[in-house]
């Protein structure tokens, strides 16, 4: 079988037209190195703090994993509620279960009818998962979190009513168009040779600045090597089908602790991911490079989990960072320049409250957010 073709993600409505590339020197109080969610959401708090920014990237806006993922918008940490407080403490993880459903809020209010609120079901696909459901259900419960015993066409399990859908590609889109119309100067096809705490050197120019702020996850040890060791990157895969009526998915669905995700577009179209673990060597890679192994295990899951049978559409993949202290880093790598990602696959949301934290921390203001962060097993400041 010839290797399966990647595409762009089924969140890609072509009408884009890009940024410029930088092609002169300037001057800014802050550059800001990414322009997926989490360093757009960066770049629209410095503007409202009255700090003139530049934000860079490699390729685009949403390029990235904030444009190429499953579309989830999901309260909390990469953990569910009762790991997180076994992990890092049941007022931290409460505290930020909070911050999360409001940024949530604040992500729909950025993108106009990017976002439904549609809940999310975390389905068990085997005894020891339904019982772990039922812990998970219980602390939430306890903390009176919103949270529903499911049983239904998707399976067994929890429904969250808090929870959401979105097109991730157009919101990003959304707030980078607002950040320009607010003074922010933006570039892609602008990749950063180095940077030091006042500058950026790229190909055909020099941002000069007081503070640089590095906002991505995907490779993220690689731009940034004081955090080798902290954290990881691995290749996440997903499909979508065409428009399809044979199922109804009524929000986004996560299985398998959620190795497995799927939801449906308002189009009926079935975007599918997951499968990591079925190749869990290969997929810690920077690639981005859809691989034979996990889409056809993906295409498997479409066809006789899902019992879906509307032709492939689209393959894609995606790289993100892993933490395995259950929290993102929020660090000031070196004097000057700051450093954020390590989502561990669930950056939507926490990754915009890191966004919004890194751009108070780095101009001397305290955030509540970040202190949230300091305490995790690992390392915040390298």
């Amino acid at each position: 079988m010839p290797p399966l073709a990647e595409t762009a993600p089924l969140w890609d409505d072509g009408r884009w037209t890009g940024l410029p590339p930088f092609t002169t020197d300037l001057t800014a109080d802050v550059c800001v190195i990414g322009l997926g969610g989490s360093g757009l959401t960066c770049i629209a708090e410095l503007l409202a703090m009255g700090r003139t920014v530049v934000g860079i990237d490699a390729a685009d806006v949403a390029a990235g994993a904030a444009g190429r993922n499953g579309g989830f918008l999901l309260a909390g940490t990469a953990d569910f509620h009762h790991d997180a407080i076994a992990a890092i403490g049941h007022e931290r993880a409460l505290r930020i279960h909070q911050m999360t459903v409001d940024e949530i809020a604040r992500i729909a209010e950025q993108a106009p009818g990017a976002v439904r609120y549609v809940g999310s079901l975390r389905i068990a696909e085997s005894g020891d998962e339904l019982e772990d459901c039922v812990r998970q259900r219980e602390a939430m419960q306890a903390d009176g979190i919103a949270v529903e015993d499911y049983d239904g066409p998707m399976g067994v399990g929890l429904y969250f009513p808090g929870d959401a859908a979105f097109n991730p590609m157009a919101r990003c889109r959304a707030v980078a168009l607002r950040a320009i119309a607010d003074g922010a100067q933006l570039f892609g096809r602008t990749t950063a040779l180095s940077f030091t705490s006042n500058e950026v050197i790229t190909a055909c120019g020099r941002v000069a600045c007081d503070r640089v702020i590095v906002a991505v996850d995907g490779r993220l040890e690689l731009l940034v090597p004081e955090l080798a060791g902290v954290v990881r990157t691995a290749r996440l895969q997903m499909l979508a089908t065409a428009p399809t009526r044979e199922i109804s998915v009524p929000c986004p669905v996560y299985a398998r602790y959620g190795f497995d995700y799927w939801q449906q577009d308002p189009a009926g179209s079935i975007a599918l991911g997951g499968g990591r673990d079925m190749a869990i060597d290969s997929e810690w890679t920077p690639s981005t490079e859809p691989s034979d192994a996990i889409q056809h295990y993906l295409e498997k899951v479409l066809r006789t989990r899902l019992k879906v049978q509307a032709p492939i559409t689209h393959r894609w993949a995606a790289s993100v960072s892993y933490n395995t202290g259950g929290l993102p880093v929020l660090a000031e790598v070196r004097p000057g320049v700051w450093a954020i990602g390590g989502y561990s696959g669930t950056g939507n949301a926490i990754g915009a409250l890191c966004g919004r934290a890194v751009a108070r921390l780095s101009c001397g203001e305290g955030s509540e957010f970040a202190r949230l962060l300091e305490h995790s097993d690992t390392p915040r400041t390298v």
